[in-house]
């Protein structure tokens, strides 16, 4: 499925805790601009309200009809029956509500949820980062191309998607990918969001430099603090950056450890990469130790930062063998190297996830 070469119309919207951004899709752009209005996350009548009103005003600014609305939501929730569950950062839903039915019967069109990691995975597959690395590769001069990809968001918490070879994984229950409930390096009683989120941030920073916890503090902030562009205590800056890393990267080397792909970041952090990368690929790629003494590479393969230009270069070209058979005519070329990489988004995340969500639109109707 190309969903480039697709005219139907789709509405999104891209929900956050603050505001909801609605626009429409057709062939993979967005073809009107997008209509803002506030989430109301604490009230459910306005919240609901706002979300009808906001899907009313993009279908007055397209020419014909759309299709589908497709969208992310916070879970937890049954997706593929657009019921959403109690919400811990979106008071407005307390208890389970049918927000997929409730659209639909206003709409009169198919309603397509799912989670932010989900769709931020998806439109990065489909249309992002697992295309252009692989143009990269071949454009380089190597053989190898990818079919898998694990996509990370780096924010508030820590989400996360998974496609295979162009499908999304929902899981039985709708809860593939769900990472931020992966094993904490630095606290086996923490899920590893509290050490990969805004909130971990500013907690070490914190306590690294002996501070009352302060949420008005974002991590922007405390990068500024890390690179010298603002007061602060600077140490304790770039110790929390670092133990994010360190943080990350133990999860992603369990998640690629059963997900052999490449990694793609989203959201907000990521602008932190040079900050938090050297501890992440510090830890992907450190070494195991068996009781005896003896070292083992912690992966069955190298991990490679792709946004590094001479990196890219040796994982681009990988290592080429050729095979030769001469007494039966058959010369077999591969690469023998086994490798991944992991970058971060160049489309955003929030662009990430409209596309995600109108090729999974696109993806349901065929099934329909």
């Amino acid at each position: 499925m190309n969903p480039t070469n697709n005219n139907k119309i789709i509405l999104t919207l891209d929900a956050g805790g603050t505001n909801f951004v609605f626009s429409a899709i057709q062939a993979n752009v967005a073809i009107v601009d997008p209509t803002r209005l506030p989430a109301e996350a604490h009230d459910q009548e306005k919240c609901i309200a706002n979300i009808i009103t906001g899907f009313e005003k993009i279908m007055d600014l397209i020419d014909g009809k759309a299709s589908a609305i497709s969208f992310a939501f916070p879970g937890p929730a049954d997706y593929s029956s657009g019921i959403i569950g109690n919400l811990p950062n979106f008071d407005a839903f307390n208890g389970n509500t049918p927000l997929g039915p409730i659209l639909e019967d206003k709409f009169g069109l198919p309603v397509f949820i799912n989670n932010d990691g989900n769709l931020f995975a998806y439109g990065e597959a489909l249309s992002g980062f697992l295309q252009e690395i692989n143009k990269k590769i071949i454009q380089s001069g190597g053989i190898k191309q990818y079919n898998n990809l694990i996509g990370l968001t780096l924010g508030t918490g820590f989400g996360g998607g998974i496609v295979l070879n162009k499908s999304l994984v929902i899981g039985d229950s709708g809860c593939g990918a769900e990472v931020h409930n992966t094993l904490n390096k630095f606290n086996s009683k923490w899920n590893a969001e509290e050490s990969i989120s805004t909130r971990a941030i500013q907690r070490v920073y914190a306590e690294t430099a002996g501070l009352l916890f302060n949420e008005k503090q974002m991590p922007k902030d405390i990068a500024d603090i890390a690179t010298g562009k603002l007061k602060g205590n600077q140490d304790a800056a770039i110790e929390s950056f670092r133990q994010f890393g360190e943080a990350l990267g133990s999860s992603i080397a369990n998640i690629i450890t059963l997900i052999d792909g490449l990694v793609v970041l989203g959201g907000g952090i990521t602008a932190a990469w040079d900050l938090f990368s050297p501890a992440l690929f510090d830890e992907v790629n450190r070494n195991y130790f068996h009781f005896t003494g003896a070292e083992n590479s912690r992966l069955s393969f190298k991990v490679f930062n792709l946004e590094d230009e001479k990196q890219f270069t040796t994982f681009a070209k990988g290592k080429i063998d050729i095979i030769s058979i001469p007494e039966r005519n058959i010369q077999v070329e591969y690469d023998s190297l086994p490798r991944t990489g992991i970058g971060f988004s160049k489309l955003g995340a929030s662009h990430a996830i409209s596309l995600g969500a109108y090729t999974y639109a696109l993806q349901q109707l065929d099934f329909k």
